[in-house]
């Protein structure tokens, strides 16, 4: 019994150390605050609220940038910009932030263009109930917004 609390023990304090480290605060910070201000621009420019965009992909902006930038310049702040650590950091940004830009974006396109010709076919026999997830990329000023966002805060916080 006593090498299970101690076990407990040990898992609890490392999950303390993790979600009180610098570098994952920072990182999840910027990240509520890229989705928060997501359901933000989109209640100003639509003037509806949809509390989904919270926990959802795409919009403005990007909260996989921000979150992917915050990162890494807080890696670069707390580990230095000439570290191993944070030249990996930014390999793995770059792989992200161009994933956010093309491949999910393609993928949205073509949800929107399968959608149309749902709606098209729907005037016929065939009808497909459920439609397909379209804002799934990031146009480059979202990635951008994003970017900005994931550098500024952690500088801020830092």
């Amino acid at each position: 019994m006593e090498d299970i609390l101690n076990g407990l023990n040990n898992f609890l304090n490392i999950i303390i150390q993790i979600i009180t480290h610098k570098i994952f605060y920072t990182t999840f910070f910027t990240w509520l605050l890229a989705q928060t201000l997501k359901v933000i621009i989109f209640f100003i420019t639509k003037h509806k609220f949809d509390f989904r965009l919270f926990v959802g992909t795409g919009g403005m902006p990007s909260s996989h940038t921000a979150a992917v930038s915050a990162i890494t310049t807080t890696i670069g702040l707390y580990s230095g910009f000439d570290s191993p650590v944070f030249m990996v950091s930014l390999c793995y940004a770059i792989i992200v932030i161009s994933d956010a830009l093309g491949v999910r974006r393609a993928a949205g396109k073509q949800a929107t263009l399968l959608n149309k010709m749902m709606d098209e076919i729907e005037h016929g026999k065939f009808k497909y109930e459920k439609r397909l997830k379209e804002l799934l990329g990031h146009t480059p000023m979202e990635a951008f917004a994003g970017i900005l966002i994931g550098i500024i805060f952690p500088i801020l916080i830092f």
